[in-house]
């Protein structure tokens, strides 16, 4: 019997956004990565120059598709777009979101915040994963044998890694293993997941930016 083929997608979210008002920007149109998320998405590219990238799929939104651009021309691939990649539906998108100095000071907004399990001021966790999860599978299809990237959003990237990993679903946003511009590697043999791999291919990069901002 032959060796099943093994195959890596390496889940990716985006560069850091520019956006100084501070608004929740969820899917609305016109954010694009800043100078530092740019910079973020030629990091990890240069980080997956030698990996075999034979397919390179995004979200529909500008951000993902920008971070995607770096890898797929260092492979000389174009961008696939999977609408099952995009960022959660938020209730409160638009808006600046906090207990002080946001909308959920506002008596009006907490029925939104009545279920956390679901949740109730967006798209169901169940529906994140159920996407995301086919989006994953097209990919691996695309590039069996080798490797494919696929760029999401921080949400549905941990939503769907902790579908595969079998956790529930609901969390402490804080607690996220997923930071911007990250990359989360499933390992395949055929279509069984083997492991799971976190890496910041950026952090460096991050934490410079941080202390120039703080100098």
């Amino acid at each position: 019997m032959s060796t099943p083929e093994s195959t890596v997608v390496h889940l990716m979210r985006h560069g850091e956004v520019h956006n100084p008002d501070g608004v929740l920007y969820g899917r609305l149109p016109g954010f694009r990565l800043s100078e530092l998320g740019r910079a973020m998405a030629v990091e990890v590219a240069e980080h997956l120059a030698a990996h075999d990238i034979v397919h390179v799929v995004s979200s529909p939104l500008e951000r993902a598709i920008e971070t995607a651009r770096p890898t797929a021309d260092s492979h000389g691939l174009g961008i696939h777009v999977d609408g099952r990649l995009i960022e959660a539906g938020n209730f409160f998108e638009g808006k600046v979101v906090g207990v002080g100095d946001g909308v959920l000071r506002h008596p009006e907004y907490w029925s939104k915040l009545r279920d956390p399990f679901t949740p109730s001021w967006g798209e169901a966790y169940a529906a994140i994963a159920a996407r995301m999860l086919g989006a994953i599978d097209a990919a691996r299809d695309a590039a069996r044998g080798h490797e494919a990237l696929v760029v999401s959003h921080q949400l549905p990237v941990w939503t769907a890694r902790s579908r595969l990993e079998g956790r529930r679903l609901w969390h402490d946003p804080r607690k996220r293993q997923c930071a911007l511009a990250s990359l989360t590697s499933l390992h395949y043999l055929g279509n069984e997941l083997v492991s799971v791999v976190y890496s910041e291919p950026a952090a460096t990069l991050v934490r410079d930016a941080a202390k120039k901002a703080g100098a």
